[in-house]
């Protein structure tokens, strides 16, 4: 695999490389903490991992962490699950996040963009003021340290401020998008019982208003410990009854208090996709995020004060999260609240054109959809200030790498990131100094030890294995929420190597230092002994014009037989005919493994994914070996609940 792109599709120049904050970090790192001054990034990221305490010290070192109180030791304990950071600390994330309005009070710290693609800025000093005003407005309605307080939001200024104020109370975040049904968003919140709800009357997305009250009733009706609801009104309308206004909340003139916090002290709380059974309820801390977005997007984004950072993304992934963070690192962040494709799919280039935007981030399934589409960003935009293009949500296709390079700009930086909700980061991605191989994620990140391992728990490099991180990361869940006994988050990463992280993912480390990404370990493609992951199928089918959207499974038999169809949903116009199905094979067989060719290859009417737009593989295979639906998969969790019942229908028909 090290040898099939030997030549780089992008490398920074020597400029670019000594300009870079991770260059500036690793010859600061080696004056005053003794990191390797020769050996280039390899030799940092050794040592990042090898001595993992003297690493995250000069990490909060680096980037001026104000502990209120000080730490006894960086890791008293690194066990994992268990690992304890920095103890005896006290920090406040938010008083980070607005540390940038003591200097640049009047420039933006928020573009906020909707359908109309009109930048509306939000000045520090301003975002400053209504967190003041609003954390003031909690601590009034009794809001206190540990609290949960909910936003069912979409990616709107009222959101951020949202979080930030809930952090300077120490209160602790969550938040879904107002796309969820009531049904979703109840799995979530009930779990964690808030005592604040922030909710919108609707939402625009693709030219049209979805009014969400009845939604909010609902919520409103089921979620018994809530002692108050804020109405933010993007549809103008008026707020229900006893419901408080935003306005009144916010047009104070208060400076912030920051509640000091020990740095496990909760900050979020995340949701995993919850495709079977109730989403897990990620508790990560204030000080564990702090350090690791400020070393992700200040080393590894390379974001700094005169950065413009978009990432196209709604409050219920985990990149929103991510995204506000910007503001640690004094970017101006970016928030688009829209259609992703509308009111064509060259949408978010226009975004990008529109803000000015530095650091772009999207999905891989938005880079393939405008290549497929005929979309020229460069062509039709300005983007001459982009100087990178992050994808994640699934790995990125060489195709896209490719794409991206022609029609963008020969001269970009493309960093495909893969990570998790669960760690609120990445594992391997972006690295400013390295260069850009097709098809392959530049690195692991600082900090985690990421490698592949073969069943027996030996590390594989140039082969595919699973991915693990053998050591503690600050930002990994400090529980989950309501399992006292630890056993459903030891259960979920720690069963099948004890002590060592297992992530899901089939991974390879490639002999010259960077990492390919096949997809999910437990939907895996097992034929006769040898094992692929998905993604890869899925690159090779949708390059064909005539295919939408693929699915592919492989499902054990009752018999021990093993039965691999391929699931296509086509483009318009296109038909499923003897000519399409031999072509679909044939770039199977040549281009991966003949032992990889579907048996079947069946027209469905689409692909159900996730509600943060993850195509959902697990599910429907048990759907096909005979699950119940409602016991397959979670409703609520899915975009598209009809798209499922064609494969509900289709198990029947084959029992």
């Amino acid at each position: 695999m090290s040898t099939a792109n030997p030549q780089p599709l992008w490398q920074p120049d020597p400029q670019q490389i000594a300009q870079a904050r991770i260059t500036r970090f690793h010859t600061w790192a080696a004056e005053h903490h003794g990191a390797p001054a020769e050996g280039g990034y390899a030799a940092l990221h050794r040592w990042s991992v090898d001595h993992l305490d003297t690493f995250w010290k000069a990490v909060a070192q680096w980037f001026d962490v104000r502990f209120s109180a000080p730490y006894t030791s960086v890791l008293a304990d690194r066990s994992m699950p268990g690992a304890r950071w920095f103890p005896g600390a006290k920090l406040n994330y938010a008083e980070h996040a607005l540390r940038a309005a003591a200097s640049r009070a009047d420039e933006p710290a928020l573009l906020y963009v909707d359908e109309t693609h009109d930048p509306r800025p939000v000045t520090w000093a301003e975002l400053r003021r209504q967190v003041g005003s609003l954390a003031a407005a909690l601590r009034d309605l009794g809001v206190r340290p540990g609290d949960r307080v909910s936003g069912y939001l979409p990616n709107i200024p009222q959101a951020v401020v949202a979080l930030l104020a809930t952090a300077a109370v120490g209160g602790v975040w969550t938040s879904c998008a107002p796309d969820f049904g009531a049904r979703s968003v109840l799995d979530r919140f009930q779990q964690v019982e808030p005592v604040v709800l922030f909710a919108v009357d609707g939402y625009r997305y693709g030219g049209k208003e979805h009014d969400r009250r009845a939604v909010v009733a609902e919520l409103r009706r089921d979620l018994p410990t809530l002692r108050a609801v804020v109405h933010i009104p993007l549809l103008g309308t008026e707020a229900p009854e006893g419901a408080l206004e935003w306005p009144d909340l916010t047009s104070g003139d208060t400076d912030p208090v920051f509640e000091q916090v020990p740095f496990d002290h909760p900050l979020w709380v995340l949701y995993s996709s919850g495709t079977t059974g109730l989403p897990k309820a990620l508790v990560q801390s204030q000080g564990g995020i702090l350090v690791e977005h400020l070393k992700q997007l200040g080393l590894h984004c390379d974001l700094g004060p005169e950065d413009r950072f978009f990432w196209y993304t709604s409050t219920g992934w985990m990149m929103w999260n991510f995204l506000v963070s910007g503001l640690l690192a004094g970017t101006t962040v970016v928030l688009y609240d829209g259609s992703p494709g509308f009111p064509d799919t060259g949408a978010q280039w226009r975004v990008a054109e529109r803000t000015g935007t530095t650091f772009f981030g999207t999905s891989a399934a938005y880079v393939m959809a405008c290549r497929k589409a005929g979309v020229h960003p460069a062509r039709d935009h300005d983007l001459s200030r982009v100087k990178c293009v992050a994808t994640t949500g699934s790995p990125l296709p060489p195709d896209g790498f490719r794409w991206l390079h022609d029609e963008v700009r020969d001269d970009l930086w493309i960093a495909s990131v893969s990570g998790g909700t669960d760690v609120c980061s990445c594992f391997a991605g972006a690295v400013p100094t390295l260069p850009v191989h097709v098809g392959e994620l530049q690195a692991p990140c600082l900090g985690t030890d990421l490698q592949a391992w073969d069943p027996d728990g030996r590390p594989l490099v140039d082969e595919v294995g699973e991915l693990v991180v053998t050591t503690p990361m600050p930002s990994m869940p400090i529980r989950f929420w309501n399992d006292p006994d630890g056993s459903r988050y030891r259960d979920s990463y720690f069963a099948m190597y004890p002590g060592v992280w297992r992530h899901g993912d089939w991974v390879t480390v490639t002999s010259r230092g960077s990492v390919v990404i096949h997809g999910r370990s437990d939907s895996t493609l097992n034929r006769q002994g040898v094992r692929m992951g998905s993604a890869d199928i899925y690159e090779v089918v949708e390059r064909l014009p005539e295919i939408k959207e693929s699915l592919v499974l492989g499902i054990e038999q009752p018999d021990g037989g093993y039965w691999m169809p391929l699931f296509v949903q086509l483009a318009p116009g296109a038909r499923l005919d003897d000519a399409l199905v031999q072509r679909v094979k044939q770039a199977i067989r040549e281009q991966l493994s003949p032992r990889h060719v579907p048996d079947e290859i069946i027209e469905a009417p689409g692909v159900p994914h996730t509600l943060t737009g993850k195509r959902i593989e697990v599910p429907v295979k048990r759907l096909l070996q005979g699950t119940p639906l409602d016991k397959a998969v979670n409703p609520g969790s899915v975009d598209d609940l009809d798209v499922l019942r064609f494969y509900e229908e289709l198990a029947r028909k084959r029992a």
